[in-house]
């Protein structure tokens, strides 16, 4: 059992994302989109990437984890903060390995690394959004994690806002 761990660390290695990543991580977002049902709705750019994961204000950071040196998912997290708590939280905004490359734990891998990050940075919970359809919600829970039932997540697009100031 063993053996298999370390052939498993020595074939995935998960690195911090840097600016020139921005066209692999507009990759996996694209990909990401498609099997949400929602390619139609991708407006990111390899640009918007560079000035708002890498520019001089930072809104969120990523992780890209690669299988024998190919790209094979991201985690894309920032930090939220509980009032309550009065700690800061750490939201996974996508969480995201290729179709190729599942079921080998590089799923697991990426939320350990967001697990072990919010611990380090003294975080006082983790929180992310799951499709209903999506069964990755069943790996979630099965790592400790739990539905929120009583709490309805609101969106307000940017045509929204705008009526609502101008």
């Amino acid at each position: 059992m063993k053996r298999k761990e370390n052939d498993k660390e020595q074939k995935l290695c998960i690195k911090p994302a840097v600016k020139q990543d921005a066209p692999i991580l507009l990759s996996l977002i694209k990909e990401l989109a498609v099997y949400e049902k929602l390619a139609d709705q991708v407006f990111n750019s390899e640009e918007a990437i560079k000035k708002t994961l890498f520019g001089p204000k930072a809104y969120a950071e990523a992780e890209i984890a690669y299988w024998e040196g190919e790209p094979a998912g991201m985690v894309i997290f920032f930090h939220n903060y509980s009032t309550f708590l009065g700690k800061p939280g750490f939201y996974i905004e996508d969480l995201f390995v290729r179709e190729k490359f599942r079921g080998k734990g590089i799923g697991k891998a990426l939320f350990l690394k967001c697990v072990h990050l919010a611990r380090e940075r003294k975080c006082g919970r983790m929180e992310w959004i799951v499709l209903n359809w999506n069964p990755a919600r069943e790996f979630y829970e099965k790592m400790g994690a739990y539905p929120l039932e009583e709490w309805i997540v609101y969106r307000m697009e940017q045509e929204a806002m705008e009526k609502l100031i101008t």
